[in-house]
């Protein structure tokens, strides 16, 4: 379970990373600060997008989970999130620190 947090961890910091790259080359361009937000990154990978999303968390959870929550969470930039969780990731699938020296409580 640790390799495959840490496996994830390392793709979503690269992906963070990727996608800081292009954030900063669009804000370069434009001469303004600008991301791209999770609810146009799933626009451009998934072909429905936050609406369909929204469907799909409706039927299965609760409906009055999306306003408050949900909606709000889809506008963090894209990059950072994942930077933020693969460091999280990377950090709970780390593995144990090894002891140093010999116990003393022979």
């Amino acid at each position: 379970m640790k390799f495959l947090a840490r496996s994830l961890g390392l793709l979503l910091v690269a992906a963070g990373f990727v996608g800081l790259v292009i954030d900063g080359t669009r804000s370069i361009v434009n001469h303004a600060v600008s991301f791209v937000s999770i609810s146009s990154a799933a626009g451009t990978l998934f072909p429905n997008g936050p609406t369909g999303f929204e469907g799909q968390l409706a039927a299965r959870t609760y409906p009055w989970l999306w306003d408050p929550f949900v909606s709000h969470l889809l506008q963090l930039p894209a990059s950072v999130t994942a930077f933020i969780v693969g460091a999280l990731l990377l950090w709970v699938g780390q593995k144990p620190l090894e002891p140093i020296g010999y116990l003393a409580g022979r």
